[in-house]
């Protein structure tokens, strides 16, 4: 009896001492979402083997088809299941996120532009980074910078849980062994070894006799090695990677609390900032006088797009680092009256700047025309100032949410961005300035199909002809008209430059069908079968 009683009283002591380890390293430790995760492995893991799987058949050589806000809406369908799954429902603002999302994934298929299909699945991406991390953490008051570091730190300790869905797989089979047949998953395991090892041997034997490899052709069609290999490869990393960042996100390792660092001196803030803003009120005062009431006399041999040439960027990096300047002081240094109205002023001195950019960005466009760049110049000069106005809310508004605000507007102004198409503006202002003769040919020959509505209809009128288009040998025509060649780019007369364009254009639309269909790329085919 004695001896029952002490080893009760040790196992009691091993549990304990288990559990204060835990508590001290919780990095270790099961929360509730994490036992609820490995309860639910039978309902998560299938699912997340179908999201893989449908992810594999909506990307594979398309990235920018119309299955595209599928996978996006099929990603939110996933993730929405497993945090029902672990007992979390969406928090109040999620629908914000998800709309973004879905928005910015119906734009991907609307577009041929490289540039916007890259930014756009990086916004996806963040965003639904910020929309798990709202579900699992307290953000209300998070800063940019705690979103981004959470959204690195999520990115790689999750590395650290892609053996999850093994370790998670066996503790759930061996709770569930007497329920579940063993068989399933010898079975599972055959497939997975022994589907390779088929292909590898049917190649092989296709390699070795004329007459199998001729039936196996038959039967198999363009299927690949490579490609199969790659969508096995695809499928195969999704899934351990989306069941790995649901266990990271039930770890909860991130610390919620941001610490109030407001403690440094005011008057050192207000010297630097006082300085700054002196300077700032003359320049200011400079600009309404000069350049926008027109009282400015210009030095001799300068004209108004040399002027806006020269001080646009040094403008438009002081305005920046203006930001950078105000964000700073409200973070770090305490309240002080003095700082508010310096930092108010400085505000109001850098809006004007940032409309001194604008309009010298607008009369360089009015002499050179218009570029991807200076749209996104523009674009950019914008959001700065939308920027600022939160910026100078939150000086006099202690709890005003300044960084969902800017989120907001970023997210808001990008997507419209997104929707504006801008090569098919470029495409028409340097159509509308054929006559100056300023036009760069070769720089129109790199835009994307968004520019086919007002390209194609210009080259009908030029005599292009479009049998080079489905003929497929655009390029050699582009050749023929090409007038030099400097870092790598070309340089076309105005009858070649469009060649070049079809070029481009046939090589994007190898693969177009019905799951990579892409409403830009559709309409310049159709244009083509319209005009040609």
């Amino acid at each position: 009896m004695a001896e029952r009683m002490e080893e009760r009283i040790w196992v009691d002591e091993i549990s304990r001492e288990k559990a204060e380890w835990k508590t001290d390293n919780p990095g270790v430790s099961d929360t509730e979402e994490t036992a609820r995760l490995k309860q639910n492995f039978g309902s998560i893991a299938p699912w997340a083997l179908v999201y893989s799987i449908f992810y594999a058949f909506c990307m594979y050589r398309n990235g920018s088809g119309i299955t595209f806000p599928f996978f996006v809406a099929g990603s939110l369908l996933f993730f929405g299941f497993s945090l029902s799954k672990l007992g979390i429902t969406l928090k109040k603002g999620s629908c914000f996120y998800i709309a973004a999302m879905m928005l910015l994934g119906v734009s991907t298929f609307c577009t041929d532009d490289g540039f916007l299909i890259f930014f756009n699945k990086l916004g996806i991406f963040l965003l639904l980074m910020s929309l798990l991390l709202k579900q699992f953490y307290n953000t209300s008051g998070w800063t940019t910078g705690k979103y981004l570091a959470s959204i690195c730190t999520l990115v790689f300790t999750g590395m650290r849980e892609l053996g999850r869905p093994v370790s998670d797989g066996s503790a759930w089979q061996q709770e569930k062994g007497k329920k579940t047949d063993k068989r399933i998953w010898y079975f599972a395991a055959g497939l997975l070894v022994g589907i390779p090892m088929l292909l590898v041997v049917l190649l092989l034997l296709a390699s070795a006799d004329v007459l199998f490899r001729q039936m196996a052709e038959g039967l198999l069609g363009s299927i690949r090695l490579g490609g199969i290999f790659n969508i096995f490869l695809r499928i195969t990393v999704l899934f351990f990677c989306s069941y790995a960042l649901i266990a990271c996100l039930c770890r909860r390792r991130l610390r919620e609390e941001v610490p109030d660092r407001r403690k440094g001196e005011p008057v050192t803030a207000i010297t630097v900032t006082g300085l700054l803003t002196f300077l700032y009120l003359v320049f200011s005062g400079i600009q309404i006088g000069g350049l926008f009431l027109g009282r400015m006399q210009l030095p001799e041999g300068y004209t108004y797009a040399m002027y806006a040439r020269e001080g646009f960027f040094q403008l438009l990096a002081v305005s920046m680092l203006n930001l950078v300047i105000v964000q700073v002081c409200l973070a770090y240094f305490r309240e002080n009256r003095v700082l508010k109205v310096i930092l108010t002023v400085m505000s109001l001195c850098t809006f004007v700047m940032i409309a001194s950019s604008g309009y010298r960005m607008i009369l360089y466009i009015r002499c050179y025309s218009l570029t991807y760049l200076r749209i996104l110049v523009l674009w950019g000069l914008v959001l700065l100032a939308l920027l600022f106005a939160g910026v100078v809310a939150g000086i006099f508004r202690k709890r005003f949410p300044l960084f969902r605000y800017q989120c907001a507007v970023v997210a808001v102004l990008y997507i419209a961005l997104s929707f504006a198409h801008p090569d098919y503006w470029i495409a028409k202002m340097n159509v509308a300035d054929f006559h100056s003769g300023e036009t760069d040919y070769g720089y129109l020959g790199t835009l994307s199909a968004d520019a086919a509505p007002v390209l194609i209809p210009w080259m009908e009128k030029e005599g292009y002809r479009f049998e080079a288009f489905y003929a497929e040998n655009a390029v050699g025509y582009a050749l023929d008209h090409c007038v030099g060649k400097e870092g790598g780019s070309f340089f076309y007369e105005r009858e070649g430059f469009g060649y070049s364009w079809m070029g481009k254009l046939q090589m994007s639309m190898e693969n177009f069908g019905i799951r990579t269909y892409n409403v830009s790329r559709y309409l310049a085919w159709k244009y083509f079968h319209l005009y040609g």
